[in-house]
């Protein structure tokens, strides 16, 4: 179903995207309290998924009758009765935020975050709240302390991490769209897993006030959806400056990014870094994007050979700063002033001990112990120190490549998604998924995943985008004319 073509009957709205969802309501065709309806049983339907921790069915029509009066006065923004759900890692007023931590169990923000804040801004209806691994910490959603969440595509496998919900929420059309956060590549790689388009822009093009923090260098927010042309209207409106709660914004205005789609690809060069496509990427990923870059050599873009050298070095690197940023970060969760607090102690360290030990997971104790460990006295030079100055080189090996291409091309993860629990036993498994996504994130660059077929099992295969800072636009537009020429974006899991 083509953007301008939008009219459908009430069975088949989940089946359209953001795009088609605003165009129909501006058409008055549907409804924004139809519309949440509609979304709202298809969450009751499908809650074995295990997507969503949180609904508040009158919080959302209350906003569904908010924009229905919106789209009535005129003018209203695209995005306006357009559904959604957030990732539980953003605070919300209306709804209760757990960062799937049984730490945060029963709290409700009084406040909403910066990100929620826009897109309330702009309209759109929130369904709820999405399950993720425990403070964005895993490469499953198996973390989460409320249970694992299933890939709609195949429900014994993973739907990919930490934005786990988000992603088989939007591949299940239980949500248009969802918000993620990515510290390592958890956009990126969900997206990848469940057939979705994902993007994580530069880091600080999205303010992180109200986004619970995991690495603080390295967390940031974007949008997953259908299509490329969704993530350019969420992105646009999910961006900007924050400057007054967010020291790590940038301040740079924001851009209409649906307005540089549909460029043409002539002369375009896209990278192909020689260290992505070694022996640990499985032959049928390898299949899949070598059908999609054939794709975009059609529309005109030509390939060349690139080097990220330090491309292995990624995983020690990420693996000591993202859990010393955690170390920090978490130390706030005590029992003092918010969240869990363990029944019985005695005193005020046996308080401290005993909830942190009842209140965090084991993966999220893990990283903790590293992170306090790499920050310790007589190791932060050896190891956390020498870490930061191996992710600067990593952030030089990009701007020598992007002196040859325009656009950074490659897999997303080794794999398909993984059987539940194949990694049970051994996290480091989950650490070395990771590989293609880290470089990007150590180095702020904007970087997405786009649909790019089928591997394993029937199981959908991500191409990954990484442009240079403040790229998204140019990201954005390949991904665009890729969907154009193809059509495993608009592929449905069976059942759904």
């Amino acid at each position: 179903m083509s953007t301008s073509s939008v009219t459908t009957s009430s069975a088949a709205w989940h089946q359209c995207t953001v795009a088609q969802l605003g165009a129909a309501l501006r058409a008055r065709e549907v409804s924004a309290v139809e519309l949440a309806g509609h979304f709202l049983q298809r969450m009751a339907e499908y809650a074995d998924l295990g997507a969503f921790l949180a609904t508040d069915h009158e919080a959302t029509l209350a906003q569904a009758r908010a924009a229905d009066a919106r789209l009535a006065q005129g003018d209203a923004p695209l995005l306006t009765g357009v559904p959604l759900a957030h990732k539980d890692i953003f605070v919300t007023k209306d709804f209760p935020t757990t960062a799937g931590s049984r730490m945060l169990v029963g709290y409700q923000s009084p406040f909403d975050s910066t990100v929620v804040s826009k897109l309330a801004h702009e309209g759109m209806v929130c369904l709820g709240k999405l399950s993720c691994d425990e403070f964005a910490m895993g490469s499953a959603n198996e973390n989460s302390a409320f249970g694992a969440v299933k890939n709609p595509w195949d429900v014994a496998r993973v739907p990919g991490g930490s934005s786990g919900g988000s992603a088989a929420a939007v591949a299940a059309r239980l949500t248009p769209a969802a918000t993620g956060t990515d510290t390592g590549g958890s956009i990126r790689q969900p997206a990848s897993f469940c057939g979705l388009t994902g993007i994580k822009p530069t880091y600080g093009r999205a303010s992180r006030y109200g986004m619970i923090a995991f690495a603080s260098s390295l967390d940031q927010a974007g949008p997953m959806a259908r299509t490329a042309e969704d993530c350019a209207l969420l992105l646009s409106a999910m961006c900007g400056p924050d400057l007054e709660r967010d020291s790590t914004s940038l301040d740079v205005p924001v851009e209409n990014f649906a307005q540089g789609l549909n460029q043409s690809l002539e002369g375009l060069r896209i990278g192909l870094p020689q260290e992505f496509f070694g022996d640990g990427l499985s032959a049928d990923v390898r299949a899949a994007l070598e059908g999609a870059l054939a794709e975009l050599k059609k529309l005109g873009a030509t390939v060349v050979d690139i080097h990220l050298p330090r491309t292995e070095l990624a995983i020690p690197v990420y693996y000591v700063i993202a859990p010393a940023e955690a170390s920090s970060n978490l130390s706030r969760y005590d029992g003092v002033k918010f969240g869990h607090r363990t029944q019985n102690y005695t005193d005020l360290e046996d308080m401290y001990k005993k909830t942190r030990a009842e209140g965090f997971g084991d993966e999220v104790k893990r990283r903790i112990m590293t992170g306090t460990y790499v920050l310790s006295h007589g190791y932060y030079d050896a190891y956390y120190l020498q870490a930061q100055k191996i992710r600067r080189l990593i952030a030089d090996d990009f701007q020598a490549a992007f002196k040859t291409c325009d656009v950074i091309a490659g897999p997303v993860a080794p794999t398909v998604a993984w059987p539940l629990g194949a990694h049970g036993s051994d996290p480091l498994a989950d650490y070395l998924a990771d590989i293609y996504t880290l470089p990007a994130s150590l180095a702020g660059l904007p970087g997405m995943s786009v649909p790019a077929g089928f591997g394993a099992h029937g199981m959908p295969v991500g191409l990954q985008l990484i442009g240079n800072y403040l790229q998204e636009g140019r990201l954005l537009n390949v991904a665009h004319r890729l969907q154009q020429a193809t059509d495993w974006h608009q592929r449905v899991p069976e059942g759904f």
